[in-house]
């Protein structure tokens, strides 16, 4: 059964189901479509963490302009969120007009003398340092927290397009999709019927390329080092990390950044892996927030400590896998498998520095090659431009 979330669900209530079904997204079900028999009417998009993160991020920055203008009561932040007319007092646009904070503590912030075009004043990870416990207060006790609807959220904030394919849809269509093209999920639905009947994930690709072990094409490609399949694809200097000492928000703000998933938490001048945290981890920040509430500064290793020693009250964390880079495709994916991880860090010398990381999405790609003019023939051009995009 496919967990359906109503448009009109508060992003708080849309959280809770995300963890307690331990999954990463749910479709957003339009309450207004009636009978329509056209998916486009009844789903708005996909809410997952990568969009409650980025909604996060941009009610913090203006939580951040607002704090830094004056205490949280001065400017009046709790009173009731006013959604565009808070945004718009500071010239703000698209998804800011949608988040918003009260028009008191948007005027404060104005009178303080910051424009949103200037970069907002303080930064969300700033105000949190500077204003510790208030600051998380603010942006997950009071408004627009408790009251902002998923439908608002689901198609101004997210990173991939929500692009259903159809039962009788190719597979290399799907993997495609879930590799190159960066989909994380891809709905299915049946011609003819409104309702998502399944969702296709690149967990769900990798674990059956685990079960096709002993298979010729399987084992020719998976007895290969990972290194001569040209993985990880981006070179050591590239890989964006984060490091123990610096603030969890800023670990979230750089995911946002860079549209990635996940972070290796390192330490010293070698990046010295010694954890992970990834964009799911998010929810312990929104839903558990009391836990936290003892931090002046809530570095990525109070975090990590925090979450890890909680876990049986906040559900499993996922753990930090490693491999090297002579490692096997197929070891690797055994990994990911029976881990249930989103990627896998590849580390090397005896101090296990990261010098690259290997994701679903990567491990996908060994096994596919498009075609020429494969989804201009098969999609047209909307389509691609949308997967372009």
């Amino acid at each position: 059964m496919v967990i359906e979330i109503p448009a009109d669900t508060t992003i708080a209530e849309a959280l809770k189901v995300l963890s307690e079904s331990n999954i990463m997204s749910a479709p957003v079900r339009n309450p207004e479509a009636g009978d329509s028999l056209d998916w486009r009417d009844k789903y708005l998009g996909i809410i997952d963490y990568a969009a409650i993160v980025l909604w996060v991020l941009e009610n913090a920055e203006l939580a951040a302009v607002a704090l830094s203008a004056g205490s949280a009561a001065a400017v009046g932040v709790g009173a009731g969120a006013v959604g565009a007319i808070g945004a718009l007092a500071l010239g703000a646009t698209g998804p800011l007009a949608v988040a918003g904070l009260t028009v008191a503590a948007v005027t404060a912030a104005a009178a303080g003398g910051i424009a949103a075009e200037k970069g907002l004043g303080k930064d969300a990870p700033t105000a949190a340092d500077t204003l510790g416990d208030d600051f998380y207060k603010v942006l997950l006790q009071e408004e627009p927290f408790k009251s902002t609807k998923v439908g608002q959220i689901a198609k101004s904030f997210r990173w991939t397009p929500f692009l259903p394919v159809a039962t009788d849809s190719s597979m290399l269509s799907v993997l495609l999709l879930l590799s190159k093209y960066r989909l994380r999920n891809v709905p299915v639905v049946k011609p003819g019927s409104p309702s998502i009947k399944n969702f296709i994930t690149q967990s769900a690709i990798v674990k059956g390329l685990q079960q096709c072990k002993g298979r010729d094409w399987f084992d020719c490609i998976s007895s290969s080092p990972i290194s001569d399949l040209g993985l990880p694809f981006m070179s050591y200097d590239r890989v964006v990390s984060i490091k123990s000492d610096e603030l969890i928000l800023e670990a979230f703000k750089r995911m946002k950044d860079n549209q990635i998933g996940g972070l290796p938490v390192v330490e010293g001048p070698k990046q010295k892996l010694v954890g992970s945290v990834g964009i799911r981890d998010i929810r312990y920040l929104l839903l558990k927030p009391d836990l936290f509430s003892n931090f002046r500064q809530l570095t990525v290793l109070d975090f990590i400590n925090t979450i890890t020693a909680s876990e049986q009250e906040l559900g499993k964390v996922a753990p930090t896998i490693t491999c090297k880079l002579d490692s096997s495709l197929g070891s690797v994916i055994e990994k990911l498998a029976a881990n249930q991880v989103q990627r896998v860090y590849a580390v090397a010398g005896e101090e296990e520095y990261v010098v690259g990381v290997v994701t679903l999405r990567d491990v996908i790609s060994c096994f596919i090659h498009e075609p020429p003019n494969h989804f201009d023939n098969y999609y047209g051009l909307a389509v691609m431009e949308l997967l372009n995009e």
